[in-house]
């Protein structure tokens, strides 16, 4: 721990699991994180997220690239979620209403996942649009991005319907909720899986920084997986 302060030091013993602690001292190395920055990262569980993600060195150099003071939709939306707080088994996800009750139960726990900056507006926002009602999953308004920020949840793999209708609710947002100053909104839909190659062709163009397609899971991925992950990463620094 050389190469970290003294405060940096009290902050990282704070992780009572030895392996855990290790990760985020290399990654802390690795990117010359400010103590800010370092709870930052332990604050919105990157080392979890780093077993989840299908490309985890990807997902460490789009960490290691971001900023402490992100200006960007992009900057904030993450890749993956982590709902592990939910206790539900992964096979038990069957209906979308029952995430999204369980998330709004542990609304602390959501925030947390969530990131910096997000306010709860409301779940099953109605909106009117010609003569029916549709029903936006969950909405919020980012303090950062000075936007509403629309959430689908759906609880099968990604479907270019599914990009169709956050379009419709963005747009409607757009047009009938956008105060002066605020931000075009921004919509994340949220999948258990997705292809990329059909999320990258389904969202409209020009709206790359209004759209984001994540995936999540409530079950986390095992410590040997995440072993395997940091004994690469400690072969690089060592390299």
């Amino acid at each position: 721990m050389n190469n970290l302060s003294f405060t940096h030091i009290a902050s990282l013993l704070t992780i009572e699991d030895d392996f855990k602690r290790t990760f985020y001292e290399v990654e802390c190395i690795k990117g010359n994180w400010s103590v800010r920055e370092l709870k930052r990262q332990i604050g919105s569980l990157y080392f979890e997220r780093m077993g989840l993600a299908k490309d985890p060195h990807k997902l460490s150099r789009l960490i290691q690239q971001s900023t402490e003071s992100p200006v960007t939709p992009a900057d904030l939306i993450k890749n993956v979620y982590s709902f592990e707080f939910l206790d539900l088994p992964q096979k038990a996800v069957e209906k979308e209403s029952t995430v999204e009750q369980k998330l709004l139960t542990h609304l602390q726990e959501f925030l947390l996942e969530m990131g910096h900056g997000f306010c709860l507006e409301g779940r099953q926002k109605r909106i009117l649009i010609g003569q029916e009602y549709y029903f936006v999953d969950v909405v919020f308004y980012h303090r950062i991005l000075k936007c509403h920020v629309l959430i689908e949840l759906k609880v099968g793999d990604f479907t270019y319907a599914d990009a169709g209708q956050l379009t419709t609710y963005l747009n409607y947002f757009k047009a009938k909720m956008t105060a002066p100053g605020d931000n075009p909104p921004i919509g994340i839909l949220l999948v258990t899986n997705k292809d990329e190659a059909l999320a990258e062709y389904a969202i409209p163009s020009g709206m790359d920084q209004q759209m984001f397609i994540s995936t999540y899971a409530v079950q986390l991925p095992t410590k040997e997986q995440l072993q395997q992950f940091l004994a690469g990463e400690l072969r690089r620094c060592e390299s």
